[in-house]
């Protein structure tokens, strides 16, 4: 099964941050004519209509290669020094593409639409290497809450267990989300709870509550539309599809914890062979008329760009859902080290027994 880009969120490790740097490698002092990005397929920088405004401007024709991973896509940097001139890497990656080397500070001077970031992610922790900025903010979204349009609105994550809802909860069936949730109902850092035990103990709380465990939208779609759950961990650029292009009539809810984040940032490599030219492409696509284009026609995530979501019609489902408020209560996901990975997957195993016991 071809793996999407947000399926891979929950796969992302920490790797290896003491690989020697790749050396940086000429560039031509002659103007670009063409550039590459690698990027997940279907995500927003290989828009058809949107490379050719590009060219039409810049007269640089953007070409892509594809990653289906993000292992995939930090083994093609690794591989192919001087073939990438953009690269799209969320922001739990971030630091370890700077630490090997594969990557290179951002001028922002050269990204004059980066004057609108929101301040919460232009320099996020995340993508911060050695006091400097790695990567230009692009998309962000949320792992929450949702329910269904009119119903009672939870204040807690800690609703998941309440009475109230029994075996009527759906939960995303991913370790690092539970234990995200497990941590920020324990008063811990989600990233890096210090209390596992704690965390087990919460999660297996809800087990009265659990209906149904999801793995894909699809089948999240499915469930709600059939009645099988009132309450449910959900995505919130999901919600905003499942709302407009589904007619399902879902509402998404971030509670006082606040949501569990994810960012995705446009890199340049640090042996891109056109850096100024992929700087001026990463520009067009945090321009504001881009990210309208997209959002409305295409469907996108949260912009990093707050003159971008300003622009958005006042009623449109991906403002409304991306509140900026957000931004200042959610913590985004990390880079994890292996043995914490493990641990999270060997709790969240012993979690489901717990629930199918």
């Amino acid at each position: 099964m071809k793996t999407t880009r947000r399926q891979t969120l929950g796969l992302i490790g920490a790797g290896a941050l003491a690989a020697a740097p790749l050396p940086f490698l000429a560039r031509p002092a002659r103007a670009a004519t063409k550039i590459t990005v690698l990027n997940w397929q279907g995500y927003g920088t290989d828009e058809k209509w949107a490379l050719e405004a590009f060219q039409k401007k810049t007269g640089i024709e953007v070409v892509h290669d594809y990653f289906s991973s993000e292992p995939e896509m930090l083994t093609k940097l690794r591989t192919n020094p001087g073939a990438y001139d953009v690269v799209l890497i969320n922001s739990a990656r971030t630091q370890q593409a700077a630490g090997e080397g594969l990557i290179e500070p951002i001028d922002f001077a050269k990204v004059p639409n980066a004057a609108n970031l929101s301040p919460e992610l232009k320099d996020h922790p995340n993508i911060r290497f050695e006091d400097k900025t790695f990567g230009v903010a692009w998309v962000w979204g949320i792992t929450s809450l949702a329910i269904t349009e009119g119903a009672a609105r939870p204040d807690s994550y800690a609703a998941l267990g309440d009475p109230a809802y029994k075996n009527k909860v759906a939960l995303f069936d991913d370790a690092v989300t539970a234990v995200a949730i497990g941590a920020l109902l324990t008063g811990q850092d989600m990233n890096n709870p210090s209390d596992l035990a704690a965390v087990t103990e919460k999660l297996k709380g809800f087990k009265d509550d659990v209906k149904l465990l999801w793995s894909s939208e699809d089948q999240w779609n499915k469930s709600f539309a059939a009645k099988e759950f009132d309450l449910s961990v959900y995505w919130s650029g999901a919600a905003v599809r499942s709302k407009r292009n589904s007619k399902l009539p879902v509402e998404f809810v971030v509670p006082k914890e606040g949501g569990i984040g994810w960012l995705d940032n446009l890199c340049i490599p640090a042996s891109a062979p056109n850096a100024d030219a992929g700087l001026a492409f990463i520009n067009h696509m945090i321009d504001p008329d881009f990210y309208v284009e997209w959002a409305t026609k295409v469907g996108a995530p949260a912009s990093a760009n707050a003159a971008a979501m300003e622009k958005l019609p006042a009623d449109d489902l991906n403002r409304k859902i991306h509140d900026p408020s957000y931004l200042k209560t959610m913590t985004i996901q990390s880079a994890l080290p292996d043995d914490r990975r493990e641990a999270f997957n060997n709790l969240w195993q012993e979690v489901k027994a717990f629930y199918a016991g």
